[in-house]
């Protein structure tokens, strides 16, 4: 099993953890007391670093929980050479203010593979079956 290695940063901070032994993502969690506004964001600590194996890198997803109240994760990558705080931005697009309470679940990360890609620019690109379309264009 892979190790990830996490620091905690303050008194407040919670490690990391998986609810089931069957979860993809393991839970994150606030180490603040924070209210998001309805109709606006929040930049909110976890008070967690991390160090990330090499050819690896932490995706940041929302919790349906929140999702069903209006809080929406703006996304996040955490890359294995970073070392600083793990922090997430969410957006409340519900109709109330939503108070978190240090140790809250407040997102989850799935561990996943790195591949870095040759960048090269390109006159012209092959034909696809989708070709431009897109925005809604596969229908309903």
């Amino acid at each position: 099993m892979t190790k990830l290695k996490f620091k905690l940063l303050t008194k407040n901070s919670k490690l990391p953890s998986y609810a089931h032994s069957t979860d993809a993502g393991f839970d994150l969690f606030t180490s603040q007391k924070i209210v998001v506004k309805r109709g606006g964001f929040e930049l909110i600590s976890l008070g967690i670093a991390s160090e990330i194996p090499k050819n690896s890198y932490v995706q940041i997803f929302g919790k349906s929980g929140l999702s069903a109240k209006g809080l929406h994760l703006m996304g996040g990558v955490i890359d294995s050479g970073y070392r600083g705080e793990w922090k997430v931005i969410i957006a409340n697009l519900g109709k109330k203010d939503y108070k978190f309470l240090s140790g809250d679940k407040v997102a989850q990360g799935i561990l996943l593979p790195a591949r870095q890609a040759k960048i090269i620019e390109v006159k012209k690109l092959k034909d696809s079956d989708r070709g431009k379309n897109g925005f809604g264009s596969t229908g309903k």
